[in-house]
């Protein structure tokens, strides 16, 4: 379904005065402001296809009603999404759950509605229906060169989709491992896979990137061949200038500094995206932002820094891709919020006094130092987001809209209430 764009003014309308009371604060008294308002406006965070259909657990999935039962559908949600928040402007695909047999097609559509494509996805965690050989015992590191090419042969056909669809990245994730002790020899696995990775990489286009994603555990629980941004960062070296390192926030072990890690690679030029979520226990993939708000500044605090630090534009020279799922939400609701969150988080790193920050370090004033931090996550940027999203032509209460127009009840209206999505 596509939103009357009346509805959105006429919702705005009703909420104007309050939204203008709220806001007045920062026009009148915040110089910076405009310059916020901006970036928020420029700054897109992708929506994974694979994230509109309801999730599930190890032991069971409940779906939801309405969930789109194709990539056309899959477009509009994310198209709906676009509409009500104005910063969801891309999609990211995961092949083969979403092979478009009409590439142009598809595109057309995206485009309706102001969607690009973002980074590719490749599947090898997976056996299809259709496949030769088995991933049970890995992928890229597999000890049978034939399941290894089998798997290269497939993140180059991931390639060719994603080119065919104006995309300029590929990720890698890979479920390679082992699951108990003496199962693996760990010298040759890494050395396979980075064989088979450098195959990959030389089929990709000269303006493209590959991402490199690590996970420290699941579904081997005795090691991960790429289990660490140290083993990513590795690869990406290895690889070349075209490689880099793919930061996913649930794949750390409890208590991880992610913002440490984020800084470092951001430093070594080898930091080329994030797959945003939030985990109490482990690889959760929860909300963003529901769980540790404030590490999603503090993560944002070193984004900020750093990228400034080199130059670089905080909307495009990084790759921004929500990867969650929804096992008891509403998917559309749950991605209205994690978006939400995360522009929240950036807001806020943008308040940081820079300056009186580094004046603090370097007078090792601990105390100061934490204040300046904690001034700023503690600040609402709420207003500065509505605004931006205003600005945009979005909502200036997304969540709120989609619930007023019953956006759910309608899509179950057409597609019925026992669809279940492609993918996981």
């Amino acid at each position: 379904m596509q939103l009357d764009p009346n509805a959105i003014a006429d919702f705005n309308q009703r909420q104007e005065e309050n939204h203008q009371r709220k806001l007045s604060y920062w026009t009148q008294e915040v110089a910076t402001a405009e310059p916020i308002i901006q970036k928020l406006i420029d700054f897109q965070i992708a929506i994974p296809s694979w994230a509109l259909g309801t999730g599930g657990t190890r032991f069971g999935r409940f779906a939801g009603g309405g969930e789109p039962r194709s990539l056309e559908e899959k477009i509009a949600d994310v198209g709906l999404l676009h509409a009500l928040n104005r910063a969801s402007g891309a999609i990211s695909l995961h092949i083969p759950w979403d092979i478009p047999t009409d590439a142009e097609a598809i595109k057309q559509l995206a485009a309706s509605y102001g969607l690009a494509f973002d980074a590719v996805n490749s599947n090898t965690f997976q056996d299809q229906p259709d496949q030769a050989l088995t991933y049970k015992f890995g992928s890229l590191q597999h000890v049978d060169a034939a399941v290894r090419q089998q798997a290269i042969d497939h993140n180059i056909e991931v390639i060719r989709h994603g080119e065919a669809l104006g995309s300029k990245a590929l990720t890698v994730w890979l479920s390679d491992g082992s699951c108990f002790p003496g199962q693996l020899n760990f010298r040759k696995a890494f050395g396979r896979t980075l064989d088979s990775l450098g195959e990959i990489y030389s089929a990709l286009p000269s303006d493209w990137k590959m991402f490199v994603e690590y996970k420290a555990f699941e579904p081997n629980f005795y090691s991960m061949t790429v289990g660490d941004w140290g083993s990513s960062f590795l690869y990406a070296t290895k690889l070349g200038p075209k490689a880099y390192t793919l930061v996913d926030l649930g794949h750390h072990l409890p208590n991880a500094n992610i913002e440490q890690i984020v800084a470092i690679l951001l430093n070594e030029g080898k930091l080329g995206g994030f797959h945003f979520n939030d985990s109490k226990y482990g690889d959760d993939d929860l909300t963003a932002g529901s769980i540790k708000p404030y590490q999603l500044f503090l993560i944002f605090n070193e984004l900020v820094d750093g990228m400034d630090a080199r130059g670089m534009n905080h909307a495009t020279s990084l790759g921004w891709m929500i990867d969650a799922s929804h096992n008891v939400k509403d998917p559309l609701e749950d991605l209205l919020q994690s978006v939400e969150a995360i522009q929240l988080a950036y807001a806020q790193a943008l308040l940081v006094d820079r300056q009186a920050l580094e004046e603090a370090r370097e007078a090792n004033d601990v105390a100061q130092a934490q204040e300046i931090l904690q001034d700023a996550f503690r600040t609402d940027v709420r207003p500065l987001v509505a605004e931006a999203r205003r600005r945009a032509g979005g909502a200036v209460q997304p969540l709120a809209l989609y619930r007023h127009l019953n956006v759910r009840q309608q899509l179950i209206g057409e597609r019925g209430a026992k669809t279940i999505a492609t993918g996981l």
